[in-house]
């Protein structure tokens, strides 16, 4: 399970407006073809554009939410917007949706693109 897309499911199935919380909707650039559209027009040739998945293991649940309580950054700016009782409902959602192993972890699968493409010199 990836890292960031269980927060913005679990705060849109009790807030719609949620949505904008998805990293894919608000940075357009986060999916293949856009990025591959990107780097054509920098002249590149060859582009190659794939996904990286770095293994996240969380030691509990909390390990996993309470930098969301810190209002910094967007997700946390609205976590700490919300009541006590939406927050929970969220938190709630997300202990149903993760994978949370018999000892209390989470192991969660952080995701970063990777491109590259090559440069044709003129001779």
């Amino acid at each position: 399970m990836s890292l960031n897309p269980p927060l913005s499911d679990a705060a849109t199935a009790h807030d719609p407006a949620a949505k904008e919380l998805d990293e894919g909707y608000r940075f357009p650039l986060c999916h293949h073809e856009k990025l591959i559209e990107l780097f054509t027009k920098t002249g590149l040739d060859e582009l190659q554009c794939e996904t990286v998945e770095i293994p996240t293991l969380f030691t509990h649940f909390d390990d996993y939410w309470l930098p969301f309580l810190g209002a910094t950054g967007p997700a946390p700016t609205y976590i700490a917007s919300l009541t006590a009782d939406l927050r929970n409902a969220i938190a709630d959602k997300l202990r149903e949706i993760f994978p949370i192993q018999p000892n209390g972890t989470i192991p969660l699968k952080a995701k970063a693109w990777a491109i590259r493409g090559v440069v044709h010199r003129a001779r």
